[in-house]
């Protein structure tokens, strides 16, 4: 089995490394394709009006001037080859992508991106806490990846779907199991805008998050509910965003 594993936080994560372990526990042959800054937050951008810089930074490692799309379309398109990945791995996260954070996330992307191309992918997410942000527990994506990911991979990733993955934050041994999960949602006053000052008295802005807002009790049965409770939170995420439904309703409306 080939894979190819990116990320969103830059070819020197710590995160990519704990992802290649997890790949390697499956299969000897791992590439690994990153983008060379932190592309944390460009969701799915594709790099059309500047040109890709290719870097190799070791054998079968390689760092893209890019974003985790590129990554994924050069991995699979130039590097690698004829023979294309057998499987896309995107992470370790440095942080949960659960909720709205599905929309923004550079991993979701880099996950999505071997989706489109016809690949199983999966996005990889390690929780922190205030207390290890600084030392995210990534021991816990290193004990329950590579397991979870054999038993999706051989029932079959049904075509179009994402498979999304996120560790809780604690010790491998405090979780407390495995949870198949619906996207949460947060409400609608997580994000806000900090508003600095440089040295000259001119204005700049942080986009940042309300921590209140993130301390609401979740949903059961969604990602957020299943982090919250210490257990593996796994996602099946649709590519077809079409909501079916309204397009019923719609379609009556504007006949």
């Amino acid at each position: 089995m080939r894979i190819l594993c990116t990320n969103d936080d830059g070819i020197h994560a710590p995160g990519l490394k704990v992802v290649e372990e997890i790949a390697r526990a499956l299969s000897d042959d791992v590439w690994v394709v990153a983008p060379e800054l932190d592309q944390s937050g460009v969701s799915h951008s594709l790099s059309l009006n500047d040109p890709l810089r290719l870097r190799e930074v070791g054998p079968r490692h390689f760092a893209v001037r890019g974003t985790p799309t590129d990554c994924v379309i050069m991995g699979a398109r130039h590097i690698l080859g004829p023979k294309l990945p057998d499987v896309v791995l995107s992470g370790v996260n440095k942080g949960r992508n659960v909720a709205e954070d599905v929309v923004y996330s550079g991993t979701i992307a880099g996950a999505l991106e071997g989706t489109i191309l016809g690949l199983p992918s999966f996005a990889l997410s390690q929780e922190f806490s205030v207390e290890t942000r600084e030392r995210p527990p990534w021991d816990t994506a290193r004990k329950f990846g590579p397991d979870i990911l054999r038993k999706v991979i051989a029932a079959g990733v049904p075509k179009d779907t994402v498979i999304n993955i996120n560790f809780p934050s604690c010790a491998p041994e405090d979780v407390l199991g495995i949870r198949v999960t619906r996207q949460g949602k947060r409400n609608l006053g997580f994000l806000r805008i900090d508003e600095r000052r440089d040295g000259r008295g001119n204005p700049y802005f942080w986009i940042g998050f309300e921590r209140t807002a993130m301390m609401d009790t979740p949903t059961d049965g969604t990602d957020l509910a299943a982090l919250r409770e210490r257990y593996v939170s796994v996602t099946p995420l649709r590519l077809d965003r079409t909501n079916e439904a309204f397009s019923e309703e719609l379609s009556a409306t504007l006949k």
